[in-house]
C-alpha cells in the first residue's frame, strides 16, 4: 500500500528535511518511527526538501508498505513515535504511482516578520525579529513585480541543483497586523533559497536601503551579487502543496 500523508514539523532542531550523514533530519525522523512500528525500511518521498531550521504546516509525502494497513492505526502509530514537533496531521491511502513532488501544482510559502524593536519571546522560533522601521506598502509594490514566469537567477542559491532558474509565481503579496509583516508567495516550484533572498531584498526595500521597482531590474540583471542578503531560516514555513 503507498500512503500520503501531510505532515507539520517545527524545524528548529532539524538540518532540514534531506537525510544526510551528520545531523537529525526530518525524513530520518520519520523513517525510523515507521522502522519501529512495522519493522519495514521505507523511503519517505516529499513535496519539498526544506532547509535546516525552515518549518512546514502543510508538507505532503508519501510511502510504501509491504503489508496493508489500516490508516487510523498508522497515524496513530507513528504519531506516537515521532517527536513532539513532528505530527502527521492526515494520512490516506493512494494509487502506487503517486508521486508528491513531481504531481504538485504549486507550493504555497509564509515568511512571518517580527517588525518591532524588541524580540517577540512567542515568534523567536518562526519569524526574523526586524528591529528598524518598514515600509509595508513599498514591499507590497515591490512583491507585485514578482509575478508572472520570470528567470529567478537573482534569488538562486549557490550550489542550487536544479536545471534552470525560470519559475512562475502565481501570489506575491506581503500583509501585516500589528507588528507582524506575512508575505506570502505560490509559485509551481521554487529554487534554492529563492523565498529567503527574496526576503531579505523585500526587507531592503522597506528599510528605504532600496528602491521600491527594483525587482525588475534585479531579475533582467540574473546576477544573485545584486540581490539583497538571505534572510534567515526561522521565519520560513511550507504552508500546502497543491494537486
Amino acid at each position: 500500500m503507498r500512503f500520503k500523508a501531510i505532515v507539520e514539523y517545527d524545524g528548529t532542531e532539524y538540518a532540514g528535511w534531506q537525510v544526510q550523514p551528520n545531523g537529525r533530519t526530518i525524513q530520518g525522523v520519520l523513517e525510523e518511527a515507521v522502522r519501529a512500528m512495522l519493522g519495514e525500511s521505507v523511503r519517505v518521498v516529499a513535496a519539498g526538501r526544506t532547509d535546516a531550521g525552515v518549518h512546514a504546516a502543510g508538507q505532503v509525502i508519501s510511502f510504501q508498505l509491504q503489508r496493508a494497513l489500516a490508516v487510523h492505526r498508522l497515524q496513530g502509530g507513528l504519531n506516537a513515535l515521532t517527536p513532539r514537533d513532528i505530527v502527521i496531521r492526515a494520512l490516506e491511502s493512494v494509487a502506487d504511482d503517486f508521486d508528491p513532488r513531481r504531481e504538485a501544482r504549486s507550493r504555497v510559502y509564509v515568511y512571518r516578520i517580527w517588525n518591532a524593536r524588541w524580540p517577540s519571546p512567542f515568534w523567536r522560533r518562526y519569524a526574523w525579529h526586524v528591529a528598524w522601521p518598514l515600509d509595508r506598502q513599498r514591499m507590497q509594490a515591490a512583491a507585485l513585480d514578482l509575478i508572472g514566469e520570470h528567470d529567478f537567477s537573482a534569488f538562486q542559491a549557490a550550489g542550487c541543483d536544479a536545471e534552470h532558474a525560470i519559475r512562475r509565481v502565481l501570489r506575491s503579496e506581503v500583509t501585516s497586523t500589528d507588528a507582524m509583516l506575512t508575505y506570502t508567495i505560490e509559485a509551481t516550484a521554487f529554487l534554492r533559497h529563492m523565498v529567503r533572498n527574496i526576503i531579505g531584498t523585500l526587507v531592503e526595500v522597506g528599510g528605504g536601503e532600496r528602491p521600491e521597482r527594483d525587482l525588475p531590474r534585479l531579475l533582467a540583471a540574473r546576477d544573485r551579487t545584486r540581490s539583497g542578503p538571505t534572510a534567515p531560516a526561522c521565519g520560513l514555513c511550507l504552508m500546502q502543496v497543491n494537486y
